[in-house]
């Protein structure tokens, strides 16, 4: 049976919230177009005023489909899970942010006051930020977000990159219910931070180094980065030049953020290890990336 993935579900659930601020609360009332079934949404809000998460879940559903025949039962139960929370909290969140008039008449407080622009970067950080923290835990948000893990399970191809290029096209079409050149263009600039804010997270939180030890020590520090890191280490037989004595070289790949235990347990072990660090474009296999098809 598989293990419950406790941690995942609450950073993921914590990246819904955090989106749903940025889009809520910095982009609808600004009438500031996102990109997928989000954007369609706003502009369904913005031209009939009805309520966006009402049109978000139901757009959604259709795309449930697709998910689940390509992407598997797993994505899919987090795909439902992700919508079901998001409709969940813009509801919310839109309620919190509508005034009512004294003719009943309804408008969305503007928390920055008349600052778009502002409201515009706040907003892109802010849904950047939480659609980061469910991809990293196999999640999507919906929409254009189905389309894009689609691509990239099979194609190595930014997420950003995909999204930005579906989500252009709607981000043009809420030209044709705004008739507003500056909303138009601060919608693109929100696009671009955040699909780029998007990418920037989930390449830090991927990204991998590679350890190259050298030590009298060798085997107290491959057990100790077996125990504490649970990382696999590979010892390479090589020779010294002018010695011509016999290393053990120690080969070790690790996400970045593991580095700095690493280099505490060198320290502890062997504070005269010959130690290099090296960055690495991909590292694929068992405990990091999976090899796309």
């Amino acid at each position: 049976m598989a293990k419950f993935d406790f941690k995942g579900y609450l950073q993921m659930v914590v990246g819904i919230i955090v989106y749903s601020i940025g889009y809520t609360c910095f982009m609808l009332p600004y009438k500031i177009t996102t990109g997928g079934v989000g954007g369609i949404s706003a502009l369904i809000y913005y031209g009939t005023g009805v309520q966006a998460n009402i049109p978000y879940v139901g757009l959604n559903a259709v795309l449930i489909a697709i998910a689940l025949y390509i992407l598997g039962w797993k994505y899919c139960l987090r795909t439902m899970i992700s919508i079901g929370l998001i409709t969940i909290c813009i509801g919310f969140f839109q309620d919190q942010m509508t005034i009512v008039g004294p003719d009943g008449s309804e408008t969305m407080r503007m928390i920055v006051g008349d600052e778009k622009s502002i409201a515009c970067v706040i907003g892109a950080l802010l849904e950047g930020l939480g659609l980061a923290f469910v991809f990293i835990n196999g999640g999507s948000t919906g929409g254009t977000d189905i389309i894009a893990s689609s691509v990239n399970k099979y194609k190595d191809i930014s997420l950003g990159r995909v999204m930005i290029m579906i989500d252009l096209i709607i981000i043009s079409c809420s030209w044709f219910i705004v008739h507003d050149l500056e909303t138009l263009v601060i919608s693109y600039l929100a696009l671009v931070i955040s699909m780029n804010f998007l990418d920037f997270v989930v390449n830090s939180s991927r990204q991998s180094v590679q350890f190259t030890i050298i030590s009298e020590h060798y085997d107290k520090i491959a057990q100790g980065v077996n125990d504490e890191i649970d990382r696999g280490v590979t010892i390479l037989n090589g020779q010294g030049w002018y010695s011509k004595e016999p290393r053990q070289v120690l080969l070790i790949m690790a996400r970045k953020q593991e580095s700095v235990h690493i280099f505490q347990i060198i320290r502890k072990i062997d504070p005269k290890a010959f130690v290099t660090m090296s960055n690495v474009e991909g590292v694929f296999g068992e405990g990091f990336d999976t090899i796309k098809k």
